[in-house]
């Protein structure tokens, strides 16, 4: 799982509760010494990679968030390094506590410092085109998560699904490639499977599945997925992962092509 860097417990705390396999989510403060500080903790608790979110050098206009003028509370992992607070006159106190503290000036360039600071591994997280998951190979990265941040970062931004295959292709499996947005069925798991992803991250599903029933819920969510997509590997001849292949799937380019 990815630990959020504003979860609600702290990075320690999470290592003590459970043995999985532990990412850490991150984002590049103004204040590097914030970031350097996390970074560290993480991998000092067991952590197995840093997962770098790229795609927010400032928030997206949420507008949910702005009319019932959302507040930040006070993060598990800043405690005693940085305050949530801020003051906002309208709008999103969200809003204006990223745009006062999140590093809008990160680059490419600054993958080197970031590697700099830790022994695990870096995956870069939202990429959705050739070029970029080109430019993240030549700057380090260990892994590439194809992501539109929700969709809730641009408007009219692409599904991740239908820009995954062009991101696999350019990479040629010299790094791992994993899938986020739009999962809610077992199917889509195949799909991203079939077009090249070694993995699929699951969001929203899981927050449905906590808010309904708690950790009950979370678990049903997860067995769910995994049925459906071990009766979708049933009914489409895959007796394992492995023998998903891009022959399994056709995409709006293929029905194009088969029409001219």
């Amino acid at each position: 799982m990815t630990l959020s860097f504003g979860a609600s417990c702290s990075v320690e705390e999470v290592a003590a509760s459970c043995d999985a396999v532990r990412f850490f989510q991150l984002y590049v403060y103004k204040r590097r010494d914030i970031a350097v500080n996390l970074v560290q903790r993480a991998e000092k608790s067991g952590y197995k990679a840093i997962v770098l979110t790229a795609d927010v050098p400032r928030l997206g206009r949420r507008e949910a968030d702005i009319k019932n003028k959302m507040i930040v509370p006070q993060l598990k992992n800043l405690e005693g390094l940085m305050s949530t607070e801020v003051v906002s006159v309208k709008g999103s106190n969200f809003e204006a506590y990223a745009n006062e503290t999140i590093d809008s000036s990160l680059c490419w360039r600054d993958i080197a410092w970031l590697k700099s600071t830790t022994n695990l591994p870096i995956l870069i997280k939202g990429i959705l085109t050739r070029e970029d998951a080109i430019k993240a190979m030549e700057v380090g990265a260990a892994g590439i998560i194809v992501s539109n941040h929700g969709a809730r970062q641009l408007d009219y931004t692409p599904a991740t699904i239908s820009v995954l295959e062009e991101v696999v292709q350019a990479v040629g499996r010299r790094v791992p490639v994993l899938l986020d947005g739009g999962v809610r069925r077992g199917t889509d798991v195949f799909k991203a499977l079939a077009l090249g992803a070694q993995a699929v991250l699951v969001g929203r599903p899981v927050i449905y599945g906590l808010a309904a029933k708690g950790e009950a819920g979370v678990r049903k969510v997860m067995h769910m997925l995994k049925d459906e997509l071990e009766l979708t590997m049933a009914l489409a001849g895959c007796p394992s992962v492995k023998d998903i292949s891009r022959s399994h799937v056709r995409t709006d380019r293929d029905r194009l092509q088969s029409m001219l």
